[in-house]
């Protein structure tokens, strides 16, 4: 088992990461790496260059020093952290959570990867989230046990798949994993295949998206829900569908157009229990690399995406994240 050395900085005044940090926030600071698909995380993580990658945890303001918190890993989307999303951090942080708002996009000097998806990718992020779970293992109020992840688009595709057997064994031997999984607007369209490599982590996962959704469909998600449940491999996932919701519900703000972004309504890749996408079950051309990856998309997406607010969802969704972690993290 390899150890990975963390660097704690505390830092009262200074300014990291585009916020102000607090006296109850730290910078932590681990090894990861960059992968960019679920392929190279499976087949040749050991020798993957390293990555400096860094986030800032915040425990609770009223905290104990002889308490340990259960924890929320939070992944932001390709757009990076927006305010919204911290919003939810800072309700997790008065519920009594700790949180660590994870900075894979500032690490790598990436402020976006709207329109092309292979600066910061999936598989990264994955690792970089496993990465700082094993790291605040040894936090002396974190528990590790009760951690769970939440993300938004890129985010929320890092929150579903961060549950797939195959790359925690990978990763960390299993010896690390989540104990609740919510996704927000994930991407859907990789689905393990043949149905034997169903073999996703039995820790509840519950995903959260819009009925507009034409960035990342709402059917893509619920197709590979009844793919997972067909596999008759133990599985515990479950769906929101708010309606009249775009992508980005949970922002305040009105529906625009992304003229940059995909719209990945017909875009279903099936990928093997190596982590290689291929283009269909008949052609398995591997989507192994950033090239393969954007003629894949044009075999599938277009452009100019949907994105905005939306009340009764952003609320609803506010609402049943607080509710789904306090039940299974044990607040």
């Amino acid at each position: 088992m390899k150890l990975y050395i963390y660097v704690i900085a505390v830092i009262g005044s200074s300014y990291l990461f585009g916020q102000d940090l607090i006296w109850n926030q730290e910078v932590v600071t681990f090894k990861s790496a960059n992968p960019f698909s679920f392929q190279e995380i499976i087949m040749n993580l050991d020798n993957e260059p390293v990555q400096d990658v860094s986030g800032i945890l915040t425990l609770p303001e009223d905290f104990d020093p002889n308490i340990k918190y259960p924890l929320i890993i939070g992944v932001a989307g390709s757009l990076n952290w927006g305010t919204h999303h911290l919003k939810y951090l800072k309700m997790f942080q008065e519920m009594g959570f700790a949180t660590f708002q994870l900075q894979s996009f500032d690490s790598r000097d990436i402020q976006s990867t709207v329109g092309t998806q292979t600066e910061v990718t999936t598989a990264m992020v994955i690792l970089d989230s496993y990465r700082a779970l094993e790291t605040l293992s040894t936090h002396p109020n974190i528990d590790t046990n009760r951690a769970g992840i939440t993300g938004w688009s890129l985010g929320g595709g890092v929150s579903l798949y961060s549950a797939w057997l195959p790359l925690i064994d990978a990763i960390n031997g299993g010896e690390f994993m989540f104990a609740a999984h919510l996704p927000v607007y994930p991407p859907c369209m990789a689905y393990p295949y043949p149905s034997e490599n169903m073999q996703f982590s039995t820790a509840p996962i519950h995903i959260l998206i819009g009925e507009l959704d034409n960035w990342v469909p709402a059917e893509a998600c619920t197709e590979l829900i009844d793919k997972m449940y067909a596999s008759e491999l133990p599985i515990n996932i479950d769906i929101t569908i708010y309606k009249n919701a775009h992508h980005s519900f949970d922002r305040v703000s009105e529906v625009t157009v992304s003229e940059d972004g995909y719209t990945l309504g017909d875009c279903r890749f099936p990928m093997n229990g190596e982590g290689t996408l291929w283009l269909s079950e008949y052609w398995q051309i591997p989507i192994n690399t950033p090239l393969r990856q954007k003629l894949a998309l044009l075999t599938c997406a277009d452009r100019g995406p949907s994105m905005g607010g939306n009340t009764e969802a952003r609320e609803a969704s506010f609402k049943f994240s607080a509710e789904f972690f306090t039940k299974y993290l044990q607040l």
